[in-house]
């Protein structure tokens, strides 16, 4: 059997020797580098499965590095960890592609668990990216648009899980087509001629949602006129989609847990439980883990519900499905207004094509059909545009960055634009210098020496030049 080959990036030698010595009596092959460009110079000499890396390094930092690991390599499962942790920097790692996130100081037993279920997660995910899959079952998925081999992947990973009842969690950014990919479970499932039944759990409130899974009993609370099935019920030999499944408060997540457990429901205000037969497909585009490590979800309740893990691509990792999407939408909204738009010129399409899509394809679907409904007909050029995506804001930088007629001291217009990065810096990161550096991609006594250098100030108000 291949042993695993796993990179530790630390500018730490002492932290980096001590997690190097624990995995490799574990009996994992273990490289180690300095920084993240270090790291990035031995990756391309050397097979590796797995990344660790610290955050705060010099040169290339954690969280670029992570994002030009997933651009040379995305196969590559990357565990990230720092001492400086705040819920931005994990949004951005998390975003940029990394697999999980702990704090310092961590156990390491813990650290070998993140790192098998990185690997098991990542023997199911990319296989994809060695051998191209070969799609039985393509018209069943003909709703899920894309030819990038991210989704190539994706479309067999369906394949595989469809005819197995284990429970599937999809996870991903808002808009990426979760409900999409759980329809095509189904779709392809044995239980495709039962119902498919989807709740989402973050639009239902709190004190109704019980009832919407479990059903009630008639006089079981106020307004309970009539007896009334649940949503389990109704996907009874089917499929139940549990969308936002990280919104499920604590309660219900242990009467979801026992549901799990012993196929039985008890409706509300009932004296007795209820076999089903349920197959169940949760998603959500938060972190669980770090809803687990928080204790705001319960860890035995998500591992039964991530026994099969799946993660949607972004629309910015598989940019190359942008043209079919358009095509397709477009397709539709002429269908559905009745207009004649014949597409987008070559200028329009690149711009297009170079946005970061934070809103996925949901985002790129909505802006199609305001394209379709504005335009009418004919071809769509940059000016047809909204600002954002034509890049408009840089104009503004333009203007201030005009040159006076009677020209200006450079010099002291340098000086003047440092001393705004470095206040914006400190003031975005709480006056934290470490993490105000990495903002700035300088090193911390880099930043120390230029505020004393500058006599820049930070206090209770605003910071100020004295």
């Amino acid at each position: 059997m291949e042993t695993t080959r796993i990179l530790i990036a630390d500018d730490d030698k002492k932290t980096r020797d001590f997690v190097a010595a624990f995995l490799s009596y574990r009996g994992y092959q273990v490289f180690q580098a300095s920084d993240g460009q270090d790291a990035l110079e031995k990756i391309e000499l050397n097979d590796v499965h797995l990344v660790i890396t610290d955050i705060m390094m010099p040169r290339v930092n954690g969280l670029e590095f992570i994002k030009k690991l997933k651009a040379m390599r995305p196969e590559i499962v990357t565990i990230a960890y720092s001492a400086f942790a705040n819920s931005e920097m994990t949004a951005n790692l998390l975003k940029a592609g990394a697999f999980f996130y702990l704090e310092k100081p961590f156990n390491l037993e813990e650290l070998e668990t993140h790192v098998k279920r990185g690997l098991e997660h990542q023997a199911l995910q990319n296989q994809s990216f060695r051998t191209k899959p070969c799609i039985k079952n393509r018209s069943l998925l003909n709703n899920i648009i894309g030819e990038s081999d991210r989704m190539l992947a994706l479309f067999e990973l369906i394949e595989k899980v469809a005819d197995s009842d284990s429970t599937v969690l999809l996870q991903g950014e808002s808009g990426t087509g979760k409900e999409l990919v759980a329809r095509a479970i189904h779709d392809l499932s044995g239980r495709r001629t039962k119902n498919f039944v989807p709740v989402n759990c973050a639009a239902i409130p709190d004190d109704l949602l019980e009832s919407e899974l479990f059903g009630h009993v008639k006089g079981s609370f106020t307004g309970a006129v009539a007896t009334r099935i649940g949503r389990f019920e109704m996907a009874d030999k089917g499929t139940l989609f549990l969308d936002e499944i990280g919104d499920m408060k604590p309660n219900l997540q242990v009467k979801l847990l026992r549901v799990l457990q012993n196929r039985e429901l008890e409706p509300v205000g009932a004296t007795h439980s209820k076999k089903v037969d349920v197959r169940i497909i949760a998603a959500t585009n938060q972190n669980l883990e770090k809803l687990v490590s928080s204790k705001e979800f319960r860890e035995d309740l998500y591992y039964r519900l991530s026994v099969i893990p799946i993660m949607l691509p972004p629309l910015r990792d598989r940019k190359g499905d942008i043209p079919l999407l358009i095509n397709s939408f477009m397709e539709k909204f002429n269908r559905d207004k009745q207009h004649k738009v014949k597409g987008l010129d070559r200028s329009a399409l690149e711009i297009l094509c170079c946005y970061d899509w934070p809103g996925n394809v949901r985002e790129l679907e909505n802006l199609v059909e305001r394209l379709v409904i504005l335009k009418g007909n004919g071809i769509i050029t940059p000016h047809d545009l909204p600002d954002k995506y034509r890049g408009v804001r840089t104009s503004v930088i333009q203007e201030t960055l005009a040159l006076p007629e009677k020209g200006f001291c450079l010099n002291s217009a340098v000086e003047e634009f440092e001393n705004k990065l470095i206040l914006q810096a400190l003031e975005k990161t709480g006056g934290n210098k470490k993490e105000a550096a990495m903002l700035l991609n300088l090193k911390r006594t880099t930043l120390i020496e230029k505020l004393k250098k500058k006599k820049l100030i930070f206090g209770p108000r605003m910071m100020s030049s004295s």
